[in-house]
């Protein structure tokens, strides 16, 4: 009998129940996501549907645990989200499916708060699931047995339900660890993964390579949902994932949707370079009345009709070249950003937004609707999570209140150079680096872009205010839009 029709979770979703877990490990860089999208792919291919879950800010691992899945994967963040919104946002997320899968950041206690409270293993009592740890065991033997010891006694209330030893160098060492681990504890091995290169996914400065950009994505992620299903008991880890009712925690309702009048025509870039969308920041700003029209930076010539842009996050870098050479877009972009078009974009977006763009000492050319050159180091310039202070100076607010601080965050390995001294700022920085360590949000005309990544969760409605923004500009008609409408066709609605 499979796990999921025992006895303990039989019917679940039709009762409103679900099986839920939360995969972790003792530090970071243990493999946990390869294990998390084997888990994905290997359980959906049982015909299962798996809803995935990403602790923390992160856009590339939810591309690759989307694609393993099938399904959006969506972000739980308790820096940037209240309790109440992580609890909605899991509850809304995982009432049609039959697993819902955590994948933590950094090891389990790790955090910003010293008391964990915004830690992968206060995430799993939150939501009251069992954690998996994922193990790297390279060059460990008899010491897993403290580890693991220390991790079940170091907070009762976390349940850890298994370990899944991952890097072992041969059959040899497996039997070693097993052995060790059913001598001095009591944890169930759920799962031995053997060390193996050809399953692993190329990696950059911030983590993995996006989906996006992977060639034959599909083809590995199958390969590590076989290689997964082989050397982990699938039975065991649902057996084990806690399958608990579903809306019985007080939290907040879903927001309603913003929308009102007529709706607005926003094109996204959504390329190999640029990828960087959270899947609900997406759902807000179509509900806010947003229809989101793609476009590629690399080969299209030409804006879609729309009423403004958004440029997102993504690696330029990686395709500065292509960028450089697709003129004929970049002029246009230029040119929209001049005439007042409302555009909306963050850390790739506003570097392909600037001047240049410099890598590995070549300058590449990019759109020039902000006076700076932008310029690629070997270590991070800014990373992690950001507190900004509007100016006022901004077209539109992300905040509820007009002094009323944003929390977001910043991962970024470059910087601006040769700054226009006119430029204006929509930020200041309490916490992070931002443009220049102080400030953050470059202003001009109708445009913001940020090396901040915002989200549209807490006191934050982004999504919601940058739409309204758009339709009020749509009514208003500013003369330059016009004009530019008619000298270039159809650049906006």
């Amino acid at each position: 009998m499979n796990a999921l029709q025992s006895p303990h979770c039989m019917h679940a979703r039709q009762e409103g129940r679900t099986a839920r877990l939360l995969l972790s490990a003792a530090h970071r860089s243990s493999g946990k996501t390869t294990i998390a999208l084997g888990l994905a792919a290997a359980l959906s291919q049982r015909g299962l549907t798996v809803q995935t879950f990403k602790k923390g800010p992160d856009y590339i691992d939810p591309m690759w645990l989307a694609s393993a899945s099938g399904r959006a994967c969506y972000n739980l963040d308790p820096y940037l989200m209240s309790t109440g919104e992580v609890l909605a946002t899991f509850e809304r997320r995982a009432t049609d499916c039959d697993l819902a899968l955590v994948e933590g950041n950094l090891g389990l206690h790790d955090g910003l708060a010293l008391d964990g409270s915004n830690s992968n293993a206060a995430l799993a009592v939150r939501l009251d699931m069992p954690v998996i740890l994922v193990l790297d065991t390279r060059g460990m033997t008899r010491g897993i047995a403290p580890l693991i010891l220390g991790y079940q006694a170091f907070d009762r209330r976390v349940r850890i339900a298994g370990v899944i030893l991952n890097r072992l160098g041969g059959a040899r060492h497996e039997t070693k660890l097993r052995a060790v681990i059913e001598h001095y504890t009591d944890i169930e091995v759920l799962g031995a993964v053997q060390e193996n290169l050809d399953l692993a996914i190329d990696e950059r400065h911030l983590g993995l390579i996006p989906s996006n950009e992977a060639t034959h994505a599909n083809a590995l992620i199958w390969r590590i949902g076989a290689a997964v299903a082989a050397q982990v008991d699938l039975d065991r880890v649902l057996a084990v994932a806690d399958c608990a009712p579903l809306g019985q925690i007080d939290s907040p309702p879903e927001v309603p949707p913003w929308a009102s009048g007529t709706r607005v025509r926003i094109g996204i870039a959504r390329d190999r370079a640029f990828g960087f969308y959270y899947s609900d920041d997406l759902e807000a700003l179509t509900a806010a009345g947003a229809e989101l029209l793609p476009f590629d930076t690399l080969r299209d010539t030409r804006l879609p009709e729309i009423d403004a842009l958004f440029i997102g996050g993504g690696f330029p870098e990686t395709a500065a070249p292509h960028l450089e050479a697709n003129s004929a877009l970049r002029t246009q972009i230029r040119r929209a950003v001049e005439a007042g078009l409302p555009v909306y974009a963050e850390c790739g977006g506003l570097m392909y937004l600037a001047r240049s763009l410099t890598v590995a000492g070549r300058r590449h050319e990019m759109v020039g609707a902000i006076g700076a050159d932008v310029v690629m180091h070997a270590r991070p310039v800014g990373r992690g999570y950001v507190e900004l202070e509007p100016t006022g100076l901004a077209p539109w607010s992300a905040a509820s209140g007009a002094n009323a601080r944003i929390r977001a965050h910043e991962f970024h390995h470059s910087a601006l150079e040769n700054l226009d001294p006119q430029l204006q700022f929509a930020y200041r920085m309490v916490r992070g680096h931002g443009i220049d360590g102080r400030h953050d949000g470059v202003v001009r005309h109708n445009l913001l872009a940020s090396y901040s990544h915002l989200r549209a969760v807490g006191d934050c409605h982004w999504a919601q205010r940058f739409v309204e923004f758009v339709k009020a500009s749509k009514n208003a008609k500013p003369a330059g839009i016009e004009a530019l409408r008619r000298a270039h066709g159809s650049l906006v609605a």
